[in-house]
């Protein structure tokens, strides 16, 4: 049974590609998406803040949008769902005072147990700069798009992580300035079409002997 697990992880790992052509034709159903949703929800994050929200547009003519917005690449429009990872700015203590506020609610705790924590917390983010912090809030994210990624090949949902957008132009559309967060990595995600000739090359990798130094 372990190794079967195993080998089931792999060969979805191997089976996933960076989808350049999504079959518009099909959508994820209620339970593929609240899936999808549910593995994000449970991402790790630093302290687990989660200083970012994420954006899950599936409105055509908000994707078409998006489409221009990605200097026209197709899977925008094309997938059943755009996933838009959007860290939070103007990050400070008020957003810890709110963490602190759901960790005492869903652990049935007072906010004086956790003030040991809390102080941490503030302490941290006291002591970075607002540059600090937007990078900080944009890696947090970036590990959530890792789990996106790894729960969809996993069950055969595909996905495309992209960099390549106007991130002004997305916090336009989807009216992020007066969320006070701004897009840092999207990810379209739904089926992939059978023209697609990138789902057969073959992956390309540094070997195990070159990617890992064992001391």
């Amino acid at each position: 049974m372990e190794n079967t697990q195993t080998e089931n992880i792999i060969s979805s790992l191997d089976w996933r590609y960076a989808t350049k052509s999504f079959d518009a034709t099909k959508k994820l159903n209620n339970q593929q998406l609240d899936l999808l949703l549910s593995a994000v929800q449970l991402s790790p994050s630093s302290y687990g803040l989660q200083p970012y929200q994420i954006i899950v547009v599936s409105n055509q003519e908000i994707k078409e949008q998006l489409k221009a917005a990605a200097y026209g690449q197709a899977q925008l429009a094309d997938a059943s769902h755009v996933f838009v990872f959007a860290r939070t700015k103007n990050f400070g203590t008020q957003h810890v005072d709110e963490y602190a506020d759901n960790i005492a609610k869903t652990r049935g705790t007072s906010i004086d147990a956790i003030k040991g924590f809390v102080d941490v917390m503030k302490g941290t983010v006291d002591s970075r700069s607002q540059e600090e912090l937007a990078n900080w809030n944009a890696r947090q994210a970036y590990i959530s798009l890792g789990i996106l990624l790894q729960t969809a090949s996993l069950t055969a949902i595909d996905a495309c992580p992209m960099e390549g957008f106007d991130s002004s132009k997305f916090d336009e559309i989807l009216g992020l300035d007066e969320k006070n967060l701004t897009a840092v990595v999207i990810a379209p995600v739904g089926f992939r079409s059978e023209d697609d000739a990138y789902q057969h090359f073959q992956k390309v990798r540094k070997s195990k002997e070159d990617l890992f130094i064992h001391i």
